[in-house]
Parts: C-alpha cells; structure tokens; sequence
C-alpha cells in the first residue's frame, strides 16, 4: 500500500538510475560545444564540467573498452544500458598523457568503483576544454531519458533516469 501511494505523488522514481562518473556540475548535454555530443548523434544524456579528475563506475556493470588514449572509458550496465564517459573535447589528441586507467576491458565493475584519472590542470593547459559527456549509447531502447542538470553533483548523485 506504501507503493502506491509513492507512485501517485511521484516521490518514488521509475527506471534505471545513471550517476554522475565524476564531480563536478552536471549540465545539459546541448551545452557540449562538439555537436557529435551537443546534437545529440551519439544518444542522449548529459555533461559534467568536472571539479576532481576522477571517473567511477556510475553502475554496476562490465567494462566495454578504455581508449588506447585512456581519454574515454564504455560501461555496460548489469541492466543493458550502454554508457559512454568521455574526457574533455579533442582530449585524444593528448595521446593519454594527463589520464592513468585503472581499469581494463571486460572487467566487471560496481558503481563508484575507480576507472580513469586524469589532470584537469593539464587539459586545461593544453587549450582544450574539460567538459565531460555522459552519453547512453543504446538511446533508441528506452522511451524517456530524463537529465536532472544544472547543479553540482558528487560521483554516483542520480542524474539519469532511464525508462524502457
């Protein structure tokens, strides 16, 4: 009975829940001045200008890939969702030097554990921006992606709420 009275004044969120990999603020993903993130052609989701250069698993799930650059990491969650946490904009052209993985490929991962460091001062350095996409890979499966932006967010701090 509890549920349902959840349910009808919308304190309880239906979905998959996608936290923040990394902290700093979360905005929305059009704020992405990269239009292959910004327009959105690689799937929904969201941004993190990031205040602390470290990325966590944001789900429970399997690490699909990390960039050879280490710029860039894929995690597929226990539920499907296919997530993509991309570093800064035209980082791969830094050819991995401000990143240090700490993860690998295949390895099965729980939300908040590490993935990738990397050093903000040093992409900044370099003349490129720090903004980091968060994008859902398989945004046809789902019927509503919805963001909540445009706060500061501490790593694994919802953001993402995925209905199929």
């Amino acid at each position: 009975m509890l549920g349902k009275f959840k349910n009808m004044f919308g304190k309880e969120k239906k979905g998959d829940i996608v936290g923040a990999p990394i902290e700093g603020k979360a905005v929305a993903l059009s704020e992405v001045s990269d239009p292959t993130f910004g327009e959105e052609i690689l799937g929904k989701g969201f941004a993190v200008i990031p205040s602390v250069g470290r990325v966590v698993a944001p789900v429970d799930g399997t690490v699909g890939m990390i960039f050879d650059t280490k710029h860039a990491v894929t995690v597929t969650s226990s539920t499907g969702i296919e997530i993509l946490i991309h570093v800064g904009l035209d980082t791969v052209n830094l050819k991995g030097a401000p990143f240090t993985a700490h993860a690998e490929a295949g390895q099965s991962v729980k939300a908040g554990d590490l993935l990738l460091e990397f050093d903000i001062e040093a992409i900044k350095a370099a003349g490129l921006e720090t903004i980091s996409p968060v994008v859902i890979c398989n945004t046809m499966e789902y019927k509503e992606i919805t963001a909540d932006v445009g706060k500061d967010v501490k790593v694994l701090d919802p953001v993402l709420t995925l209905e199929k």
